[in-house]
């Protein structure tokens, strides 16, 4: 007599074989998903939906610009330098710009415009005015 999973050698010696089972279909053409636990099958129904479509690709974010620690009116720009421990150990670091975001009145637009400035181009455009240094660093007022 034949037992299913049990092979029958010699007598010295019993092999166990577990029953390969059939391959299956996919499960989007079933419907439905099986898994298998020790000869226990589970089958749950999936609901008919239309094809998937990813809405966008995997694993890629979307890239935002990065605003600069630069002044745009002044250019002034970070300072590489060295930070000295008590044991006059020196490692690197930067130095960042003291960059603020100022709202400013511009009088030849009649409106405050929102700037992103270093406090060395605020004192400068407190003593000459918006429109002077806007004009020698090169900035167009009028798009921002």
């Amino acid at each position: 007599m034949a037992v299913p999973g049990v092979l029958l050698g010699s007598t010295s010696t019993l092999r166990f074989h577990r029953p390969v089972p059939p391959k299956k279909a996919v499960a989007a053409e079933l419907g439905s998903v099986t898994s298998q636990f020790y000869g226990l099958k589970i089958t749950h129904k999936l609901p008919q939906v239309a094809s998937f479509k990813p809405i966008s690709a995997p694993l890629t974010p979307a890239l935002q610009p990065i605003a600069r620690r630069v002044c745009p009116f002044t250019g002034k720009k970070s300072n590489k330098a060295n930070k000295v421990s008590f044991s006059n150990h020196k490692t690197k670091k930067l130095q960042f710009v003291n960059l603020q975001y100022k709202r400013i009145w511009w009088e030849a637009g009649k409106r405050y415009v929102k700037l992103r400035l270093s406090t060395k181009a605020l004192k400068t455009i407190e003593k000459n005015g918006l429109d002077v240094v806007a004009k020698k660093a090169g900035i167009d007022l009028r798009k921002e």
